[in-house]
């Protein structure tokens, strides 16, 4: 990071043609091609470039790339993808262009949007590409929203954009104390069984006083390089003694009983991370119990450019000076992967309260919750999907339709809820042996749920479930027999984007508003094909209850079968001979699109017509 956009496209250039270069040098022949983000995205021009080189047609040759490339975007705002001027592009590529064999105008064709005046480089790596995906559940929605216009007439619940939720690697990011507790309790083929629920609901059964005495010696452990820290820091600041006394009050590691919630992670503007200071009488109560204190750790960065993310840290850092807030807020510098690992292994709650639905995944709180850390987050990313009302504390999202003052306003007032109704007097309803059993019982289930769901080994098996598999076959069906079904996918996507315009749908048989349960209904449709085939395209009948009956219910496909000319060669009947095995009221669409049998996705093309 850092630097201009002339930095930056020079940057993203040596990444994907140098990164294929480089691996072309090292004798690297992957059979699956998987871009992060848009930064790489040049690689699919030089992949390109190189089967020109062996004689390949650029139309073919793209397809041939694209067919065994993912590409995953992990950004969740349009302003998220890198975009150069058309002007600055050129300048670097007009002669790659020709090496190409296309125009200017193609070239930068692919890095274009109905929406924008730039090169887009998630436009690239889209057109380069046949597997998309969002990094959770949520913003696998989202992404397909966001790109839509690359698919003009596919719905988004349908456009070729699926998700695979992130994971964290367990072995780096388990406290070693953990490991050694699964190890002993679970058996020493735990890492094999991960994946396996039942094999975490064992979980239940460990006794709580030894659950309880790890999570205190790993907090122990945190508070002590936390201390540390904070001792550096005001030692450069050079403040006082009986200041940094003050500071670290709650902050005891031989005493490790002051509740503490930590919030770490870079400080983008839309993390929030001032959230907790939206109403300071509130909170001012709230941490003014003596007898139930609380301590909230903020660590983290902001981008050398992101003047609004520092902003956020002096912000944060002038709260912590507040006469009520002294010892209880404490701002750490020099975030980095150790402190991060102390952290999301010692503190008891992780914090995390994202604008929805801006955050694209978050790991951060899968860390924690996998060490017996309870998450308090907003319901976006992937706690969207990991929360299941037993495992820890949701906030709603505010409608979407309040402004972002009065959004902070609302979840600022469930966060205080939470905590002030659920959190404080849980982690004090202390037994005789001086822990909350109910809080035990809250961090197990927090181990229970998460580890076996987001955890590394998932989601890449997920990626060769998915995307890995699919491609690696697509590329080798399109790269066979000298790339004949690259060469023969293209011409045919030429030929139907030449034809779509002039194809019309039009129902023909008399539409039946009422019939009985178990009737067979026939429905024609004809179709003027304007030089297309009938094995080109696929006419379908969408059928299902109203969505306002059920949101959730997708409707039933069923497909119509060619049935002869209509009138002249020019158009085709279709018919479809249907009993629905539903009853009640129903809505019903039928629609075409063009079809191949290599496609990748059936949607691929996103062009589609509705009767």
């Amino acid at each position: 990071y850092g630097g201009d956009r002339t930095m930056r496209i020079e940057q993203e250039i040596v990444l994907g043609v140098g990164g294929v270069r480089a691996l072309s040098q090292l004798g690297l022949r992957p059979t699956v091609w998987h871009m992060n983000e848009g930064h790489a995205a040049f690689l699919v021009l030089e992949r390109v470039r190189v089967l020109r080189q062996a004689g390949l047609d650029f139309a073919s040759a793209l397809e041939a790339v694209a067919v065994n490339t993912v590409f995953t975007t992990h950004t969740a705002v349009p302003a998220g993808h890198d975009h150069f001027p058309e002007e600055m592009l050129a300048s670097y590529f007009a002669s790659y262009a020709r090496e190409l064999g296309i125009s200017n105008e193609t070239l930068l064709g692919l890095g274009r949007t109905p929406s924008g005046d730039e090169f887009n480089m998630t436009a690239l790596a889209v057109r380069g590409s046949r597997f998309h995906n969002g990094v959770s559940r949520l913003h696998g929605q989202v992404s397909a929203e966001m790109l839509k216009e690359l698919w003009p007439q596919i719905s988004a619940e349908e456009n070729p954009i699926d998700y695979v939720t992130n994971g964290v690697h367990v072995s780096t990011f388990l406290s070693l104390e953990w490991v050694d507790v699964f190890d002993r309790f679970l058996g020493p083929d735990w890492r094999q069984r991960m994946q396996d629920p039942a094999n975490w609901r064992a979980i239940d059964g460990l006794p709580d006083g030894d659950f309880w005495s790890v999570h205190q010696f790993l907090k122990s452990r945190m508070l002590q390089a936390l201390r540390q820290r904070v001792f550096d820091q005001h030692l450069g600041n050079q403040g006082s003694e009986a200041h940094l006394d003050r500071l670290l009050k709650y902050a005891d590691p031989v005493d490790p009983n002051v509740l503490t919630i930590g919030f770490g992670r870079r400080f983008a503007t839309y993390k929030r991370a001032t959230l907790l200071f939206e109403n300071l009488s509130w909170l001012e109560r709230l941490l003014s119990d003596a007898e139930r204190p609380v301590l909230f750790v903020f660590a983290g960065r902001a981008h050398p450019a992101d003047v609004p993310g520092q902003d956020l840290i002096r912000t944060i850092a002038k709260f912590a000076r507040l006469p009520f807030l002294e010892g209880k807020v404490l701002l750490l510098e020099g975030y980095d992967l150790q402190l991060a690992r102390a952290l999301v292994s010692g503190v008891d709650v992780w914090l995390n309260n994202p604008v929805h639905p801006l955050e694209a995944s978050g790991t951060s709180g899968m860390k924690a919750g996998m060490n017996g850390v309870i998450n308090l987050s907003v319901l976006d990313g992937w706690w969207a999907e990991g929360y299941d009302g037993s495992n820890g504390w949701a906030i709603k999202p505010a409608a979407h339709t309040l402004d972002q003052m009065h959004r902070n306003r609302e979840e600022a007032r469930a966060l205080y809820e939470i905590l002030q109704d659920q959190v404080i007097p849980m982690y004090y309803d202390r037994d005789a042996a001086g822990y909350s059993p109910k809080w035990v019982d809250l961090a197990k289930r927090s181990i229970a749920s998460i580890l076996p769901r987001y955890n590394a080994t998932r989601m890449v098996s997920e990626y060769v479930s998915k995307f890995y598999g699919a491609a690696a076959d697509h590329g080798r069906r399109y790269n066979d027999d000298a790339y004949a079904a690259a060469k023969a996918v293209a011409a045919w996507k030429a030929r139907v984007r030449t034809a779509w315009p002039g194809v019309a749908l039009r129902r023909v048989d008399v539409p039946q508003s009422r019939f009985k349960f178990g009737q067979s209904v026939r429905l024609e449709v004809a179709v003027t094909l304007n030089g297309l085939a009938p094995e080109d395209v696929v006419v379908e009948l969408l059928l299902g209850v109203p969505e306002y009956e059920s949101a959730e219910e997708k409707p039933r496909r069923y497909r119509f079968a060619a049935d002869g000319a209509v009138d002249s060669a020019r158009k085709q009947r279709f018919v479809l001979q249907l009993a629905p095995d539903i009853c009640g009221r129903l809505d019903y669409r039928i629609r075409a699109y063009p079809w191949h049998e290599l496609l990748a996705h059936p949607f691929e093309l996103g062009l589609m017509l509705w009767s």
